[in-house]
């Protein structure tokens, strides 16, 4: 952490939690009798109520979104470079939410939770959870929280689709909706490569079909697999290219499967590094709600019927890169709600991070945001308690 908090952050920041005992039927046929949310705020809510920003995460993603937990963190929450005071999502001007979603391992209900009716983990036996169940359990914390209005829902990628659901479970409780690189629904390539990185954890000796905390063990290998599967997807090939190249570790090739490219190194790093802050279990469930996705499929395939339901404006952002989420994908969802006859803004923006992209701090990109943003907190009474 820098020796002085930056004049644009939100500080110090304590992760909050939410109980709730009203059980929350799900979409798989399954009900919890009972779970908690993590989450954080930033910034103050107004006396109405009116000024709420809800940010919900993508698969990897959780409740710290911005600020430090404690002076030495060496780095700030996810989504640092868009939340603070005069930055993008301005706390300034906005009551910001952050929450790790059900099923998840940073403090909300999940696989490592306590099963209450059994006394141990959940583990394998946790329920598949949906996009549809973590916007019925966000508007339960709203309420809690006394937000009947959100002026705004943002989010990236599995966020994003968090975003568009919410507009049309939920189409009164939302002034606008920002879903940045995301998509109606998974390719069949999407879905495939979620495929592989299950596989490689479910094969691992050590997952104990799912058991593993109960066996003492973690499938370390299997879930590192995954995560440099998805890291690769993740970046663009030009970015890849710039940032490592076909740089290598020695001055000839050592003929041998050690590590010889600066790339493999780098791979190697971010699967092991994940596997100390995240659990396999989760990844599981998170990439499965990925793959349920599919509004349409309620109205036989035809998203602009879907999407008439929503009563508020869009902003939709793409980067030119992301071939995991391309421009196109958010083009459909564009197009279905000029179809559909919504007030829609939409952005492509030049970047050579790839999907990873909306995690930057590119300039027309915190400009698009910010400006829509602050159009809409020109609308919402800002006289705070």
């Amino acid at each position: 952490m820098p020796d002085v908090i930056p004049a644009d952050s939100v500080g110090i920041v304590t992760p909050q939690i939410a109980q709730f005992d009203t059980p929350l039927a799900l979409s798989c046929g399954q009900t919890l009798s009972s779970y908690q949310l993590v989450y954080e705020t930033y910034g103050t809510l107004n006396k109405n109520a009116s000024n709420a920003i809800l940010i919900c995460h993508a698969l990897s993603g959780d409740h710290h979104a911005a600020g430090y937990h404690t002076m030495s963190d060496t780095k700030p929450g996810w989504w640092d470079t868009a939340i603070g005071p005069g930055k993008a999502i301005d706390t300034n001007k906005f009551f910001v939410i952050a929450l790790n979603n059900l099923g998840g391992c940073c403090g909300s209900t999940g696989p490592t939770s306590i099963n209450p009716e059994t006394g141990q983990r959940w583990e394998a036996s946790f329920p598949i959870v949906t996009v549809e169940d973590w916007v019925e359990s966000q508007a339960r914390l709203a309420d809690l929280l006394g937000i009947q209005t959100f002026a705004a829902i943002v989010g990236g990628s599995l966020g994003g689709m968090q975003v568009l659901e919410w507009s049309i479970r939920f189409p009164t409780r939302l002034k606008s909706a920002v879903i940045v690189a995301s998509a109606p629904k998974l390719s069949t390539q999407n879905i495939a490569f979620n495929e592989v990185a299950r596989q490689s954890i479910r094969r691992d000796p050590d997952f104990f079909d799912g058991n593993y905390l109960e066996n003492n063990s973690v499938p370390t290998n299997g879930l590192g697999l995954a995560r440099m599967l998805g890291h690769i997807t993740y970046l663009s090939d030009d970015a890849m290219g710039a940032k490592f190249g076909r740089q290598m570790r020695h001055d000839s090739y050592q003929y041998n499967y050690g590590i010889e490219f600066e790339v493999e190194s780098y791979l190697r790093y971010q699967g092991e590094a994940f596997t100390k802050r995240f659990d396999a279990n989760t990844y599981m469930l998170m990439t499965k709600a990925l793959d349920y996705f599919d509004p349409a499929s309620q109205t036989n395939g035809d998203l602009s019927a879907v999407l008439s339901r929503a009563q508020c404006e869009f902003l939709l952002v793409s980067f030119t890169t992301d071939w995991r989420f391309a421009p196109e994908r958010s083009e459909e969802i564009v197009n279905a709600l000029v179809k559909a006859g919504k007030l829609v803004s939409y952005a492509k923006i030049e970047a050579t991070e790839g999907h990873d992209a909306f995690l930057f701090p590119i300039p027309r990109y915190m400009a698009v945001l910010s400006t829509f943003l602050t159009r809409i907190a020109s609308n919402v009474t800002t006289e705070t308690l």
